[in-house]
């Protein structure tokens, strides 16, 4: 190494960002993922015995991925590589995968390949390295923030375990905090700062476990003190907004959505506008959600309250009218009201039942008597002809079979006694009891 590469080195070292600075070099460093890197855990074991396969590291921006992998490159004898999905080709993988399977060719050392947001990569660029990981020719550790599941090859996820880091708790990020405040050569040990134990705290909220987030800021706030103690004033200035953890498009945004279709299922109102605050307040898109309220009133409410579809329809249309923040209201009324509607899935299993006949039984034709013959070859051909009017039957009820042949007798739709469900379910035994006494008569209409 020479004058200029050691002197780029302690540039780096002295005026890297904080979170940089005190990334842990060992596992005795590591803060806040105990059931991978404790005493007795299985990762742990296989990074110091040296025995990794592939891995993928699943977790939230600043939960530790890229330093369990620099932690992996300090311990292991194998060659370490480390590659950046947003700047790898497919030609970098499998340059890359080839010298890899040389020096185990000829020097015996195995390769571990770290791809950082391996969720970048697309299927051209996975299967490229695929055969490598498959013979053992390297050993691939990929990190993620996204889940593997969707982003992933299935081929690639079954040759990798899948290593799920957790938010860090508030505290693992005390005691990171903490460290940077006293550590005098990587740290901020060497200011003499202070930090204020609420100014502690709020810094801890505002991080949302998210380590990076909360040394930077929290090195920035020290930048910032005008005195000795960091103030929970400093910790706002130098956070400007909180830790964003909501991925639009990934797991906060449909983990979150379920949150809030089962909060309205279950009938809790508090709870539905905690999570559709949640999606409104991190920038979801605002159509979407009125889209889902539509769906739960449809799906968990059903006809046991009609007017919920009717209120969740207006929702949407007073979000596309006057947008965000004036229709935030307006999907909170709903998710309220959806909340506290009675519940009933009757109208949800009954499309279901007709749906999977529709899919998996035999689509008949449709009987004659309920086609319209419009032309007269379509009444020659028995169109429309011993079709009853319902309105001439008493109460207007008819009393012919409208399902084909093979489906007669079925019943998609009961409803429950919840609700306006209730009148309706007295209804519709009033028409099935109307159709049961008037079957003797269809029998021998049918025998003429």
């Amino acid at each position: 190494m020479d004058l200029f590469e050691a002197r780029r080195r302690e540039l780096l070292r002295t005026q890297s960002p904080l979170a940089e600075r005190m990334r842990p070099q060992s596992l005795e460093e590591f803060v806040g993922q105990d059931h991978l890197t404790g005493p007795r855990a299985l990762l742990r074991r296989l990074i110091e015995r040296d025995q990794l396969r592939s891995l993928i590291l699943w977790g939230p921006p600043g939960s530790g991925k890229t330093t369990l992998a620099r932690i992996i490159a300090r311990t292991t004898r194998a060659h370490f590589v480390a590659l950046s999905a947003v700047t790898a080709g497919v030609a970098d993988l499998r340059r890359e995968a080839a010298e890899a399977r040389e020096r185990l060719g000829m020097h015996g050392q195995r390769t571990i390949v770290f791809i950082d947001e391996i969720h970048r990569l697309n299927r051209a660029q996975q299967d490229a390295i695929l055969p490598y990981v498959e013979d053992g020719s390297i050993i691939l550790i990929g990190a993620t923030t996204e889940n593997p599941s969707f982003t992933v090859n299935a081929p690639l996820l079954s040759r990798a375990r899948v290593i799920v880091l957790e938010p860090l708790s508030d505290d693992a990020l005390r005691v990171i905090i903490q460290r940077a405040l006293t550590d005098p050569d990587r740290g901020l040990g060497s200011l003499g700062l202070q930090l204020d134990p609420e100014a502690g705290d709020l810094l801890i909220r505002l991080a949302n476990g998210d380590a990076r987030f909360a040394l930077n800021t929290l090195e920035l706030a020290a930048l910032g003190a005008t005195g000795s103690m960091i103030t929970t004033q400093d910790i706002r200035e130098a956070a400007m907004r909180r830790a964003a953890v909501y991925d639009r498009a990934g797991d906060a945004h449909y983990d979150t959505i379920s949150a809030l279709h089962k909060s309205i299922r279950g009938s809790d109102p508090d709870a539905a506008l905690y999570w559709l605050a949640r999606m409104v307040e991190n920038g979801d898109d605002p159509l979407y959600i009125a889209r889902r309220l539509i769906r739960m009133a449809s799906e968990d409410i059903g006809l046991a309250d009609p007017a919920a579809l009717l209120i969740a329809v207006g929702a949407y249309h007073a979000v596309q009218m006057v947008g965000l923040p004036e229709a935030a209201l307006a999907l909170a009324e709903v998710a309220v009201y959806l909340a506290l509607a009675p519940k009933s899935n009757a109208l949800y299993r009954a499309y279901t039942a007709a749906q999977q006949d529709v899919l998996e039984a035999p689509n008949d034709p449709v009987p004659l008597y309920l086609r319209n013959a419009p032309t007269r070859l379509m009444r020659e051909l028995g169109y429309g002809r011993d079709y009853r009017y319902a309105h001439d039957e008493p109460d207007a009820i008819g009393i012919q079979e409208y399902l084909p042949p093979r489906l007669q007798g079925r019943r998609y739709y009961q409803p429950t006694d919840r609700g306006t469900e209730k009148h309706l379910a007295q209804r519709l035994a009033q028409i099935l009891a109307r159709r049961a006494q008037a079957q003797p008569r269809r029998d021998q209409e049918e025998e003429r």
